[in-house]
């Protein structure tokens, strides 16, 4: 996977969370609460950890020992528990897009890092994570090890909340 697919791909999961955020609008599917839980027991299951160690802030790479695989089995496991689809892909110009802008590859990604505006765009997508963890030279491919267990909170909250909204 090249790290402008990486990006994107990230970008488009993360974008369930920036464009379709319906937090605050009344829409109360489930409380967030029980989410945690469920998203807690698919990572417990999926990686094999003890219960105590799942918190919402905990990186599923470098606190949980995740690898990339592990990725898949907990989205196939949400989507299952949750009846939603998370995002996998997707067309390239609307992840690229910024106000209907279109930006080209060297605007986020030159070699593989980020650029200050890939850097921005990561940072505005995924606010759970700790901003000092995402500087200048952080690579594209990196942008899994980001992940916490609040990250698939949030796109579980969100997914179920858009979902409940289109009936």
């Amino acid at each position: 996977m090249t790290p402008l697919t990486l990006l994107v791909r990230s970008l488009e999961l993360m974008g369930v969370l920036r464009d379709n955020n319906l937090f605050g609008k009344g829409v109360n599917v489930m409380d967030e609460k029980v989410i945690f839980e469920k998203v807690k027991e698919s990572v417990v299951e999926a990686l094999g950890v003890d219960e105590e160690e799942v918190t919402a802030n905990a990186l599923l790479f470098d606190d949980l020992g995740a690898e990339s695989l592990d990725l898949l089995d907990i989205v196939f496991r949400l989507e299952k528990e949750f009846g939603i689809k998370i995002p996998r892909g997707g067309i390239q110009a609307d992840a690229l897009s910024d106000e209907g802008e279109n930006l080209k590859e060297e605007d986020l990604v030159v070699d593989g890092i980020l650029t200050p505006l890939g850097i921005e765009k990561i940072k505005a997508s995924m606010p759970e994570v700790d901003p000092a963890r995402i500087t200048e030279g952080f690579r594209a491919d990196d942008i899994p090890t980001l992940f916490t267990v609040q990250t698939f909170v949030n796109i579980s909250k969100n997914l179920l909340e858009e979902k409940e909204k289109t009936g």
